[in-house]
């Protein structure tokens, strides 16, 4: 007899980006060749400084035991150090403010700070586009999503006066993530300006600020933010950020989130009772790493990501299918707006009979993926997931030559009007 999972569980939904990726690698596992767009993760190794730091850390015995829940102090230290540094804040603004917590991972850290702040019922806004899984770890606290919409007439940057909207005696927290997944642009900084005054008239909302890509942006101006503006927005920003996108370390699962002190002590609390400290062995190897070394690191990988906007953008114009590109700023991702494109129609007429509904939207994106998957062997992540009906969220981070093959293949299938 099978167990009955709890509501909790039957209420969250599968993530859809490690379900189309899962597909598309049994395709290419059966020999298809597949151009597999749904990653986000770098395919570069790690600096081999830090790889060095990992190998040297193996002949200590501290290495392979518990380290305190919230983290080893000095890389606690360390941490709250480079993010004044790199957000050019006073140290001392920081320590006055802040605690650091180290997690097992970004979404971890995401997690943490959800499960210490929202109680049965608050409001947690998010700005559509959004991370897949804001929206699951919300509702898993029993908080309820608001939603703020953008386009891409406007680069997916949300209008402040919707926000503004919004904004109620409900509302607990707000989740900026910028640089943004899934659309690849970081919100300019008259946007931060403006968001950081309305925050001040807003003083009983927390602000979670998703800033993991915060080092992966490819064109100027780098990304800025409100509590720069206006430090005293600190007091009640929660600061999200790890090792998995700046040192392509997805795996080794290191997050840090820095937050006021009265709540990293909830989420301390929180991590102690299910998963404990992150990594001994990695977390020692970071006290030793010098984090100053990450922007050259990142150098050659930019131009990578460059190089595929480029590419993006020359197959969107060879296509006539200009007025789809926005410029992708940052991070691994572009969305592609199918309704912008002649062959949306065909979509609509094809796949006419699925009922999948955003709002008032009818929305087809899971099944145009799932053909664009099946019919032209390219894998791309369905809008649905972040927010956006009738999208898909492209990875940049494929190397140049596959990638100018898949845009070629995609642009000339969604060009088409039959």
């Amino acid at each position: 007899m099978a167990v009955d999972v709890s509501s909790r569980i039957r209420e969250l939904n599968e993530s859809i980006t490690l379900k189309l990726n899962a597909k598309a690698c049994a395709l290419a596992d059966s020999g298809k060749r597949i151009f597999n767009l749904t990653a986000g993760q770098l395919p570069f190794r790690p600096m081999p400084e830090f790889v060095e730091l990992l190998r040297s850390e193996l002949n200590f015995l501290k290495s392979f035991q518990y380290p305190p829940v919230a983290g080893l102090p000095l890389l606690r230290q360390k941490v709250k150090k480079y993010f004044a540094d790199s957000r050019k804040l006073p140290l001392s603004t920081v320590e006055k403010n802040f605690d650091c917590i180290i997690s097992n991972g970004g979404k971890h850290s995401v997690s943490n700070a959800l499960g210490a702040l929202i109680d049965h019922g608050d409001e947690v806004i998010l700005l559509a586009p959004y991370w897949v899984s804001y929206p699951e770890i919300i509702r898993f606290c029993k908080g309820t999503v608001v939603v703020v919409n953008s386009n891409i007439y406007d680069a997916f940057i949300p209008n402040i006066d919707d926000i503004k909207k919004v904004i109620s005696s409900r509302t607990k927290a707000i989740i900026v993530n910028s640089p943004n997944n899934p659309s690849g642009i970081h919100y300019p900084d008259n946007w931060m300006k403006d968001f950081a005054d309305l925050m001040t008239e807003h003083s009983d909302v927390s602000i979670i600020s998703d800033e993991i890509y915060y080092e992966v942006n490819y064109f100027d101006p780098a990304p800025t933010y409100f509590y720069q503006h206006r430090p005293e927005l600190l007091e009640r920003t929660i600061i999200i950020d790890g090792i998995s996108k700046n040192l392509a370390c997805t795996g080794l699962r290191i997050g840090f989130c820095l937050a006021p002190k009265s709540l990293v002590h909830g989420m301390g609390k929180l991590q102690g009772q299910t998963t404990s400290g992150a990594s001994s062995l990695v977390q020692r190897a970071l006290i030793n790493f010098d984090f100053d070394g990450i922007k050259d690191y990142l150098i050659p990988i930019k131009s990578h990501l460059r190089r595929n906007a480029d590419i993006l953008r020359e197959k969107l114009r060879d296509a006539n299918l200009s007025h789809c590109f926005y410029q992708p700023l940052s991070a691994f991702y572009y969305l592609i707006d199918f309704t912008q494109t002649p062959k949306f129609t065909a979509f609509q007429e094809k796949f006419a009979q699925v009922d999948h509904l955003e709002g008032d939207v009818h929305d087809i994106s899971v099944p145009i993926c799932e053909y664009l998957l099946e019919e032209h062997s390219i894998a791309l992540v369905p809008g649905s997931a972040f927010g956006l009906p009738n999208t898909a969220r492209i990875s940049l981070v494929l190397e140049n030559g596959p990638f100018t093959d898949a845009m070629e293949i995609l642009t000339r299938c969604l060009s088409e009007k039959a």
